[in-house]
């Protein structure tokens, strides 16, 4: 079918999922943009094309199999292959997340997105990664994900939130394992830490734009042949686990 690069970025409607497909359109791709809300995945995708990028829509619940499923058969049909898959989509959970007071109920939500949902639309998109000459999976993670800023003294990781940054954490060490697993294959596997960016996830209090923030996912989805898998990497290079 196409020889165009094709990428899917889940979680693609608004904020630094937006920004990952809109910087992976500029580079002449064909991007899928994965959202749940239909209003809001249509006008992303409308101000794509209207910006020049190849971009289509796909319906996509992280945390749903029959989603994931429809979603396989939509890329598969529009494009044959995928080249590049972005795990965006995330939530942060509801507040407040004290350990000693948060409803488990909340962690369990937190997880089943951000982190079985990765695993869920990742396992199900490898067929068609596995049919690209350069297939890259790209996970976004935070920096309050490293254990290490969360124990270092004077770190700034942001509020104790025993759902969202644990969650995090999780997706961190799934993105271990994928890479061991897959070390023999040509699919490289990395975190992206997009630094704190002003998003609806935050109340727009990040000091970083999400454009900004896209900056790292596109790196790593544009990484050589031989370009690292299993990291955590931001702007300024390797983050610490």
């Amino acid at each position: 079918m196409s020889e165009q690069t094709i990428a899917l970025v889940t979680g693609a409607n608004k904020g630094i999922g937006y920004e990952i497909a809109a910087g992976l359109g500029a580079l002449g791709w064909r991007v899928g943009v994965g959202a749940r809300d239909e209003e809001r995945r249509e006008t992303a995708v409308a101000k794509l094309l209207a910006a020049g990028a190849d971009a289509f829509g796909v319906p996509l619940d992280v945390t749903d199999d029959a989603s994931v499923t429809d979603a396989v058969r939509l890329v598969e049909g529009s494009s044959g292959r995928l080249d590049v898959l972005v795990n965006n989509a995330g939530i942060t959970g509801a507040a407040p997340q004290l350990p000693t007071s948060v409803d488990p109920a909340t962690v369990r939500t937190v997880v089943e997105t951000n982190v079985i949902g990765v695993i869920r639309v990742t396992n199900a998109m490898l067929p068609l990664l596995r049919r690209s000459p350069s297939p890259r999976i790209v996970n976004m993670s935070s920096g309050v994900g490293s254990l290490t800023r969360q124990t270092t003294p004077g770190s700034e990781t942001g509020p104790i939130a025993v759902a969202y940054s644990p969650s995090k954490t999780f997706l961190n060490a799934v993105t271990v394992q994928y890479a061991k697993e897959l070390q023999d294959t040509n699919i490289l596997v990395n975190a992206a830490c997009p630094g704190y960016c002003a998003t609806d996830l935050n109340g727009f209090r990040g000091v970083r734009t999400p454009e900004q923030g896209a900056a790292i996912a596109i790196r790593l989805a544009t990484l050589p042949d031989d370009g690292p898998t299993g990291g955590f990497f931001d702007d300024e290079g390797e983050v610490p686990w």
